[in-house]
């Protein structure tokens, strides 16, 4: 009797295992509720679970991002002038020039050519700054006759009372610019800490960029580190593509523009220039305002007649960027359609502002190369990225386990 009761119950365990326990109305019902269901639902429910996961780890990196901003952009500043700067470098280099010389003579050039801009056109500005507000209260009251005798019948009582509305508005705010005087030198600090952080990663990207690249691609498994290897060196030749060809872009607004205010007699030509090659680097957005201060000035200076002639020029300018080097030159090196750059330019100044403008063209054009050459599947017949030893002192004073060696 023992043994039979033991047998059955090792009968209803192996049923409860196998699902036979189950009876066959149950299982018709189960799969009768999930045919009911429309295939285009259950496809729709499929994408749409992914689409959120998805969506939420982008909220979680972007929010990340966000956070540590101060660390981030100046990192992002260090590869974009690492992008300009490593080709410069192994030119030298190819030209038997010391490795340290090519390196240093890179980053002094570089530090050379930017601080010249920014100290000549602030030179140039604060020289003419005094002249420059005279000026626009010159033509204030310019403008303000020029009202009170049009057919607008507008009056002086109600223009005083306008500025006045301006100024109380002004004083109202007081507070707000004072909380943002108290905190500009928390503002100070960490731009000083941004720049020399952009300095110090610009440097070791020049020194072992290559190294510090495997040792990424060694986080990743074995067999990813093929797709990753390749997606990672497409991006970076587009990315260096991408910041020759804005730098030469930059440069033609900026001479184009600064010779046209120079022979209009417009004053401040060349801080106009500086600031205009400054701000190309910033698309659409730095355009703008850079041209709207050159017509402003011209405005101010030489009256509405040279005013519209410099906002044809600056407009003359930037059509010739947007149709022509754009297409030809930007288009060919980066590969991104001029609607997905004005979309990624929106999203950034949207969500980081001013380095949300900068960085969203590179990041947009480097995310899609990277995700094509990995769509491509061309990676697959790659043997992976080469395990180079560390020529690098940098790289002595990681630790390393006993039979490890970095990349693997």
């Amino acid at each position: 009797m023992t043994e039979s009761n033991g047998r059955a119950r090792a009968r209803v365990r192996r049923r409860r295992r196998s699902g036979e326990h189950a009876t066959p109305s149950d299982a018709s019902a189960h799969r009768d509720a999930s045919e009911s269901v429309p295939y285009g639902m259950r496809l729709a429910a499929a994408w749409s679970w992914r689409l959120l996961l998805v969506g939420g780890v982008l909220a979680v990196v972007i929010f990340l991002i966000i956070q540590l901003r101060f660390i981030i952009v100046p990192i992002l500043v260090a590869v974009l002038i690492g992008a300009l700067l490593v080709p410069f470098s192994h030119f030298l280099q190819r030209h038997r020039w010391p490795r340290w010389l090519a390196i240093t003579v890179a980053m002094v050039s570089a530090l050379a050519v930017v601080g010249g801009l920014l100290t000549l056109g602030i030179t140039q500005i604060v020289r003419g700054f005094g002249d420059l507000a005279a000026q626009s209260l010159v033509a204030w009251d310019q403008f303000k006759a020029l009202l009170l005798a049009s057919p607008l019948h507008i009056t002086e009582t109600q223009l005083n009372d306008f500025v006045d509305q301006v100024f109380a508005s002004a004083q109202q705010d007081g507070s707000i610019l004072l909380s943002g005087a108290l905190s500009a030198g928390s503002t100070v600090g960490h731009f000083v800490a941004g720049m020399l952080l952009a300095i110090f990663a610009t440097i070791f990207v020049l020194i072992d960029g290559r190294g510090i690249w495997n040792w990424i691609v060694g986080v990743f498994p074995k067999r990813a580190q093929a797709a990753v290897d390749g997606a990672g060196n497409a991006g970076w030749a587009t990315l260096q593509n991408f910041v020759k060809v804005q730098v030469l872009v930059a440069a033609i607004d900026a001479v184009g523009i600064g010779l046209g205010a120079f022979f209009l007699g417009v004053p401040l030509a060349v801080p106009i220039g500086i600031l205009v090659f400054l701000g190309s680097f910033i698309p659409i957005v730095g355009a703008v305002v850079t041209g709207a201060l050159a017509v402003f000035v011209a405005l101010v200076y030489n009256g509405w007649v040279i005013a519209l002639i410099m906002l044809g020029i600056v407009l003359l300018v930037q059509q010739v960027e947007g149709h022509i080097l754009q297409p030809l030159i930007m288009g060919t090196a980066v590969k991104v359609h001029p609607l997905g750059v004005v979309i990624a330019v929106a999203t950034g100044s949207l969500l980081a502002g001013i380095p949300g403008a900068l960085f969203a063209v590179p990041v947009a054009a480097v995310t899609n190369v990277m995700i094509t050459y990995i769509a491509r599947g061309s990676w697959k017949n790659a043997a992976g990225p080469p395990v180079e030893e560390a020529h690098s002192p940098l790289w002595r004073t990681v630790p390393q386990r006993p039979g490890y060696q970095r990349g693997d």
